[in-house]
């Protein structure tokens, strides 16, 4: 194990950022009818690798963040939204995340942000106390938002002002 840098996403990471979204998003944390195991690409066009911040050991990518404008028009101009954090099973436990977070909270700052968005599982109670350890706080709940394998799921919004 060597240091953890966080860099932007390039084509390349392509193939190591879909085996991570194949594999680490269950029903606490994600939409199992969006990860389907024959999904072939990472990157889209609204999520290209722009949008992704990729933390990395000796050239391993252990995980990403994306990080994008949250609205479109001028108004919203400073508001960034996390559309998804993610860590290999294999790294998890090393505060990638946390490192994830931190370089996310920077990457805002440098690009004038005012605040950074993101959703939840209400289920996801380790993603939640992972968020609030970084200065996120809950600006909204939606009660029973989802119906994920037969349960109801809150869905919650949080947000950090930078």
């Amino acid at each position: 194990m060597g240091e953890v840098t966080v860099r932007r996403a390039v084509e390349a990471d392509e193939a190591a950022l879909l085996a991570i979204e194949l594999t680490v998003w269950d029903a606490s944390s994600g939409f199992p009818s969006m990860t389907p195991t024959d999904k072939s690409e990472f990157f889209s066009e609204r999520s290209g690798p722009d949008a992704h911040l990729v933390a990395e050991d000796d050239g391993e990518v252990l995980g990403y963040l994306r990080l994008q404008d949250k609205y479109t028009f001028p108004e919203g101009d400073g508001v960034l939204s996390i559309n998804g954090v993610a860590v290999a099973k294999q790294a998890q436990g090393r505060g990638i995340g946390s490192i994830l977070l931190t370089a996310a909270a920077d990457e805002g700052k440098r690009r004038g942000a005012r605040k950074i968005t993101l959703n939840v599982h209400g289920t996801n109670t380790v993603a939640r106390r992972l968020y609030e350890r970084h200065g996120y706080v809950v600006e909204g709940t939606h009660p029973r938002e989802f119906l994920i394998e037969g349960q109801s799921v809150d869905k919650l919004t949080l947000a950090k002002f930078l």
